[in-house]
């Protein structure tokens, strides 16, 4: 029994278009190893800077009267500041009390709210460079070549990562250059705190936030420098 030799023409196409579709995702896959670490990166970038952005630990003031501090350690954030206190508080006990910034207070420095919006703006936009990045791998693992949306999601997210990136950098080396010339702060009487400290010290968040920098313009460069590849141009869909 012989099949129509339409049937085999139609089968013959349906492997032909098979082999091309592997071998469209294998080219696009190949070329994109780069950019795979660059989304690894971001994320890891993404979350440090969220790290950062929440933890109250960016200059550690060393205080000399530990009458309410009674650590003598006083931790000042970009949202609050806290300290230990046993001030009424039983022997062998203690409580971190903390006090918000609310609203805009002239005695607060400007790098500390200048780190509140950068940082809120480099989670935005670090999100968004990480959606992009998801869409072109998506397309490049699913095979499709479509040159001009691969290439234009990763661009863009490299652009977003950078951006993020930068956002965090002038906040963090603002509040270093502060830490290292010892830089007072005039707190309101309310806030239980002296104007200046005996000493300070970088927080947890400054290196944090360093190195978040450091994978957020590593992952932008990788994902700009995506190129499409030739084999797969031949056949991209427009």
């Amino acid at each position: 029994m012989f099949l129509p030799s339409a049937s085999l023409s139609s089968h013959g196409n349906h492997v032909r278009n098979r082999v091309g579709g592997l071998q469209r995702m294998s080219s696009l896959v190949s070329t994109s190893h780069l950019q795979l670490a660059a989304f690894a990166l971001g994320t890891v970038g993404w979350i440090l800077c969220t790290i950062s952005m929440g933890i109250v630990e960016w200059r550690v003031w060393h205080v000399d009267n530990t009458t309410i501090i009674s650590s003598g350690i006083a931790w000042v954030g970009i949202w609050k500041v806290c300290f230990i206190s046993y001030l009424h508080i039983s022997p062998g006990y203690k409580e971190q009390f903390c006090h918000k910034f609310s609203g805009y207070d002239s005695s607060i420095p400007l790098e500390i709210y200048a780190a509140q919006g950068l940082l809120l703006i480099a989670m935005c936009v670090g999100l968004l460079g990480l959606i992009a990045t998801i869409f072109a791998l998506r397309n490049v693992y699913m095979g499709i070549a479509h040159k001009t949306l691969i290439t234009r999601f990763f661009l863009v997210g490299g652009f977003f990562y950078i951006l993020a990136g930068l956002c965090i950098l002038i906040p963090v080396s603002w509040n270093y250059y502060s830490v290292t010339h010892n830089q007072s702060i005039a707190f309101p009487p309310a806030y239980y705190m002296p104007s200046s400290p005996a000493a300070q010290e970088a927080g947890a968040a400054i290196p944090i936030g360093i190195v978040a920098v450091i994978l957020l313009l590593l992952s932008g460069t990788f994902s700009l420098s995506y190129k499409f590849p030739v084999t797969a141009n031949s056949i991209t869909k427009s």
